[in-house]
């Protein structure tokens, strides 16, 4: 059995953060929820050097929700300084942060900003470090329809798209927390490549909704002009296993 580790789940009551944790401890190991609700503020700096000691690594999945681009870059990128300052005061080994696939390429919507803030952060902080770009949720696919839909059509940008579920995003944090840093970033996307506009459809149709769904060129993503493969891997990648329609019967 491989050397059991601590590590701190940065946000470990959120979505990813408390998957993340129940797998770190399924396998054994030590897992540290970090999070405001008890004490442990990476924007402040409230609790790191207490809850860092003695870890071997950090699992960054710390979020907020912002439309305003300053804001959201403050957050991202003083939260990601206090924490790589701190890990490096502590002597943890591997910094983890969760980014979004092609985050430089999005900077015109604010989100987007504040994630290339943290990966630039990161990047430059001289701590060992590994940055997991994912595609879109599949849990947030409800909300990207929503989004897109006004007077009972959803009209969406005519775009590849490549979801992935919660559960694979844990596992591939986790898996990349216990190995070695990267010192750069990899992408993580769904089993699935299909247009937006199918995936919005498939998932309607699940949940007997009838709006009609159409693909315009001229949308773009929350504020960011996109093209075919905007948020979608380039490159190589590691894939997730569960497709949206295993996850809709789940």
């Amino acid at each position: 059995m491989s050397k059991m580790k601590k590590v701190v789940v940065i946000g470990g009551t959120g979505l990813i953060g408390s998957k993340a944790v129940k797998l770190l401890q399924d396998a054994g190991h030590e897992a540290i929820v970090a999070s405001s609700r008890n004490g442990i503020n990476a924007y402040t700096g409230e609790g790191l050097a207490d809850a860092l000691a003695g870890a071997d690594a950090v699992i960054d999945v710390s979020n907020m929700m912002s439309f305003d681009t300053a804001v959201i870059t403050d957050f991202f990128g003083t939260s990601s300084r206090n924490l790589t300052s701190a890990e490096q005061a502590t002597g943890v080994r591997h910094h983890v942060a969760l980014s979004i696939v092609n985050a430089d390429q999005l900077a015109a919507n604010p989100y987007m900003a504040g994630k290339l803030a943290q990966e630039q952060t990161v990047a430059s902080s001289g701590q060992a470090y590994t940055i997991v770009r994912a595609t879109q949720f599949h849990e947030f696919i409800e909300t990207l329809a929503g989004a897109y839909s006004a007077d009972g059509v959803v009209n969406v940008p005519d775009i590849d798209f490549q979801p992935i579920a919660a559960d694979d995003v844990a596992a591939a944090l986790v898996e990349a927390a216990l190995g070695e840093p990267k010192n750069g970033t990899v992408d993580l996307a769904g089993p699935e490549r299909a247009t937006f506009e199918s995936f919005i459809r498939a998932y309607l149709g699940s949940k007997s909704d009838a709006r009609p769904v159409a693909a315009d060129a001229a949308v773009d993503y929350f504020g960011a002009p996109v093209v075919a493969g905007s948020l979608v891997p380039g490159g190589g990648y590691i894939k997730g296993r569960v497709t949206v329609a295993e996850w809709l019967k789940a």
